[in-house]
């Protein structure tokens, strides 16, 4: 699995403000709309679902909220590089300002899985993050990521 096969350029966003976890679910919801035509009523819905199990903040500002939602053909994602860190109740506290979000289908099972362990493997490179924060042009960040080597798991 590489992040091009998971991240269409229309899916990658800089965005200024987020004033609130929730917002942010709304604002990924609206990109998922756009670049993958995902309902983003479901999409808000099922992110918070998922997030009432458990945050999905990682720590060192970074999230990885993800979904499994009917009527999604493959597993796709949405990234989101914040100008201002926000609350995510991360598991180390700090706020969150990297956010890849995932969309799988309902019956995805070991690929939803593959996905969210790249992401969380290359997202766990602290000089990765700190390109991507130092890159908010949607394109660079869309090559920066797409780019990135693919590390197979053990």
């Amino acid at each position: 699995m590489k992040f091009a096969d998971l991240l269409n350029s229309k899916a990658v966003k800089a965005v200024t403000t987020a004033s609130s976890k929730k917002r942010l679910m709304h604002d990924i919801a609206d990109v998922a709309q756009s670049a993958y035509g995902i309902p983003a009523a479901r999409a808000v819905e099922a992110l918070l679902e998922r997030e009432s199990l458990g945050p999905t903040g990682v720590g060192h500002g970074v999230a990885l909220p993800h979904a499994r939602l009917e009527g999604v053909d493959a597993v796709v994602g949405v990234f989101i590089l914040l100008e201002k860190p926000i609350d995510f109740d991360a598991v180390d506290r700090q706020p969150v300002d990297v956010v890849f979000a995932l969309f799988a289908p309902e019956d995805a099972g070991v690929e939803h899985l593959k996905a969210l362990a790249l992401v969380a493997r290359t997202l766990r490179d602290q000089a990765f993050c700190t390109k991507l924060r130092a890159n908010p042009d949607p394109s660079t960040l869309h090559t920066i990521i797409t780019e990135a080597p693919t590390v197979q798991a053990a």
